[in-house]
């Protein structure tokens, strides 16, 4: 059907409860809302033959009549671009990655190294590669949240557009609970705490690195257990972020002098450990648990990377004692005492980073 003839189409399941301009948006991007706003004012724009308006909401099975496109308009809409077809190796890999699916959502379990989105000088990446998780489903998944290209772990995929608003509402509203283990060098004082300090973008890096700004940061917050310790050197934490800034794990674990071990963005040198370690970083998103569209919840847990399971046994860690914890809730505002510990623990920190910047200078 030409864009010059009136056009009929029927709303699906996955688009039942979004609002007429959405919908424009979602499938017909060179409508713009003017041009939408324009076809209801002078009642070309209807929904069952009814006059309809930008901000009526649409229901599964109604028809929506959409008029005429303007010829020049027409004339200057892009096609989408064509993603290239993936590879049967490409397919395997990604789906090898599940670990769990239903009517709405897929969950993975990402491997360190990949990043979730393209960028520059990015390439390879799960949105790049989501084709491959299409199943039976009308149309590929969508990514609701993100993890670090170096994280590991759990990353939920929505299968509808009706559950991708969903989790995202979930996710904004903080009613998903999002749970990380990591190893990090020494041990903290409190063993079970928070962690209440903004972030903001670090100058001079472009925006690729983020650091504790008590003036002009954003509010970030971060529930911290330590479940074993391997003496004074190492520790393994579970971490809950209760809010979602851009690399929060890592800046705050440095901030308060415990670098995640192999995380030499954040912690220097004396992010890694020495005893045959890896050098690579050792955060992972073990869990998730969210509501589900349909009822119910998702609640999964993302099984270890070989090189986090490796450094565990060789510091002693037992596996069995992370799961068994009861997950931790929303806590209380932080302590005096723990204030106090982190904000001790920051200055440190900033000292350490000043004296850094002074024997660059001096070399």
């Amino acid at each position: 059907m030409s864009a010059d003839e009136v056009r009929q189409f029927k709303v699906s399941a996955d688009d039942d409860g979004i609002r007429l301009d959405r919908w424009f948006k979602r499938h017909m991007a060179e409508a713009t809302y003017t041009v939408v706003a324009k076809w209801a004012r002078t009642g070309q724009l209807r929904v069952d033959g009814n006059r309809a308006t930008p901000g009526d909401r649409l229901q599964a099975g109604q028809t929506l009549r959409v008029p005429p496109l303007e010829p020049a308009r027409a004339a200057i809409a892009r096609p989408r671009r064509e993603r290239p077809p993936l590879s049967d190796d490409q397919i395997a890999f990604m789906r090898e990655l599940v670990i769990h699916r239903d009517a709405q959502a897929i969950v993975i379990n990402k491997p360190a190294g990949l990043a979730t989105q393209g960028g520059t000088k990015t390439h390879d990446h799960v949105d790049g590669l989501l084709d491959a998780l299409t199943f039976d489903a009308e149309s590929r998944p969508k990514l609701v949240h993100r993890l670090d290209k170096d994280t590991s772990g759990a990353l939920l995929l929505a299968r509808t557009s009706r559950a991708a608003a969903f989790f995202a509402k979930s996710f904004s509203g903080r009613t998903a609970r999002k749970v990380y283990w990591a190893l990090i060098v020494g041990v903290p004082g409190i063993e079970d705490g928070f962690i209440d300090l903004p972030i903001a973008k670090q100058p001079g890096t472009g925006g690729e690195k983020m650091h504790v700004d008590e003036e002009s940061g954003q509010a970030a917050r971060t529930r911290y257990r330590v479940i074993e310790r391997a003496g004074n050197r190492a520790a393994w934490v579970e971490l809950q972020p209760l809010t979602g800034r851009t690399h929060q794990l890592r800046v705050h674990m440095a901030a308060i002098g415990h670098p995640i071990v192999g995380d030499g963005k954040y912690g220097g040198q004396a992010a890694f450990l020495t005893g045959g370690v890896s050098r690579k970083m050792h955060l992972h998103a073990r869990r998730i648990r969210i509501d589900h569209p349909d009822g119910g919840q998702v609640d999964v847990t993302a099984p270890l990377p070989a090189h986090v399971a490796e450094s565990m046994g060789l510091l002693g860690f037992d596996v069995a004692l992370g799961d068994a914890l009861p997950l931790a809730d929303d806590a209380p505002p932080p302590t005096r005492a723990i204030k106090k510990a982190q904000a001790k623990a920051h200055a440190k920190q900033v000292r350490k980073e000043r004296r850094g910047e002074r024997g660059r200078r001096r070399g």
